[in-house]
């Protein structure tokens, strides 16, 4: 099993797919770095040689991938909280940053609704007391 950047690749994929799976390279990246190894992308990660692996693992040296890109994203977040930004603002009140709607959109950020608002008559009987009839 090839192992790259820390991330095992599935054997049986190609390689293009296969270099996907690490985080910070997609598509044209994977096929960037294929072209920059000179590998071809329809081989299978398996049929790779030692050599072909370590070209691969050369070019993605060039990028930020995996943790270091994690670590990265992270202490940009960060810095934005700390200087209080708006949208470190938004990231701490854990809302939508990019400017989305919020009235009814946004459920994912925003997580399940919590109901605020009037009670009906019956709800509000049984929290209640029950008052005497007499009025003494």
């Amino acid at each position: 099993m090839a192992r790259i950047a820390g991330v095992d690749l599935p054997e049986n994929k190609k390689i293009d797919y296969a270099l996907t799976l690490i985080y910070g390279i997609g598509w044209r990246r994977a096929e960037d770095i294929l072209e920059k190894s000179g590998v071809s992308k329809d081989k299978r990660t398996k049929d790779l040689s030692d050599s072909e692996l370590a070209k691969v693992t050369k070019a993605i040296e060039d990028y930020t991938v995996e943790g270091d890109l994690r670590r990265e994203i992270r202490q940009n977040v960060q810095r934005l909280k700390d200087i209080g930004t708006y949208k470190g603002i938004r990231h701490l009140k854990n809302l939508p940053v990019r400017g989305q709607r919020t009235k009814t959109n946004g459920r994912t950020k925003k997580g399940k609704r919590k109901t605020v608002g009037a009670f009906k008559k019956e709800a509000l009987a049984k929290m209640s007391p029950a008052k005497p009839a007499g009025g003494k």
